[in-house]
């Protein structure tokens, strides 16, 4: 879903020539008019950042997802905050993803990658074979769930859920379901950093879970320049700092969770081209592979998948 553009009309109140003052039922309907402008500016600038939120579960338009992706001006990258560094994705290799995966989540372990997929009726648990991209096991969730991020703890993978307050314990090698948790509100992105759970869902709140019993243990906003950075989507957890896909965007933030300070700003544009970009959605995805420090990352209805670095831009 788009944001709307806003547009600035201008009030003008014409006079005819050499015409006496205005009478009072003319007076009277202008002052209307401009008491209606005036209300019409406040609502535009009071509304709230998150009122026009797309959500994860909101297909984007093939078109949409071929243009670049607008970011709010808080987190452009043309004038970002002189502490927040500035990274670009340098491709090391592409390889297969399959076309049907609307990607949630996406966890590497062990020279294998785990990817959670959403859509009603169509939500996922896959293994992959990195080298490949090809699917080596799947199970498919229940259909009344929208499949969201997903997390390994253990032996246990972890996958939320959009808007059904559910998430979901399977084991790592056999899928077979081993527990059900309950939360409020809405999942979206899910990652462990070795203690705790971090969750999003949405606006611009990462919440720590306890990894057993996945109870609220803390929460913390997070600020780019400042401001609130809203629509946080998947998540993963790197040596104390959590990576985060911007929904709609094609950045990617990297966040210190103790301060919410956005510490990286990373420009992941163009990594689809031509025919590639028909059917596709938005960015979305990212694992790291802490042997090769390298990530993997992709999207929505892709039909590739990047092995990448993060480096300094020196545009």
């Amino acid at each position: 879903m788009g944001r709307k553009r806003r547009t600035k009309h201008r009030l003008t109140a014409g006079r005819a020539p050499e015409a006496a003052a205005p009478s009072r039922l003319s007076r009277a309907w202008v002052a209307a008019a401009v008491l209606v402008a005036l209300a019409a500016a406040s609502v535009l600038l009071w509304r709230s950042p998150s009122a026009s939120q797309a959500s994860p579960g909101e297909p984007v338009s093939a078109a949409s997802a071929a243009a670049p992706a607008a970011a709010a001006p808080a987190v452009t990258a043309a004038a970002p905050e002189p502490d927040v560094r500035l990274r670009r994705v340098e491709v090391l290799r592409e390889l297969s993803h399959e076309r049907d995966a609307y990607t949630q989540g996406l966890v590497w372990w062990d020279g294998v990658l785990f990817e959670s997929t959403g859509r009603e009726g169509e939500s996922t648990l896959r293994r992959l074979d990195p080298r490949t991209g090809r699917v080596e096991q799947r199970i498919d969730i229940p259909p009344q769930y929208f499949g969201e991020g997903l997390a390994l703890v253990d032996r246990r993978l972890i996958m939320l859920t959009w808007r059904a307050q559910r998430a979901f314990s399977y084991d790592r090698d056999s899928f077979e379901l081993l527990d059900t948790y309950r939360y409020r509100g809405e999942g979206w992105g899910l990652c462990h950093d070795g203690e705790r759970l971090i969750m999003s869902d949405g606006s611009d709140r990462l919440t720590f879970r306890d990894p057993v019993t996945f109870e609220p243990i803390g929460e913390q906003r997070v600020r780019l320049r400042g401001q609130p950075l809203h629509e946080l989507n998947e998540l993963e957890c790197v040596e104390g700092a959590v990576y985060a896909n911007v929904w709609q965007t094609d950045f990617i933030v990297r966040i210190d969770p103790e301060s919410g300070r956005v510490t990286d700003y990373i420009d992941a544009a163009g990594l689809l081209q031509g025919p590639d970009l028909l059917g596709a959605e938005v960015l979305n995805g990212i694992a790291w592979d802490p042997e090769a420090d390298t990530f993997y990352i992709t999207g929505k209805w892709w039909p590739k998948m990047f092995e990448v670095r993060f480096v300094e831009d020196g545009r």
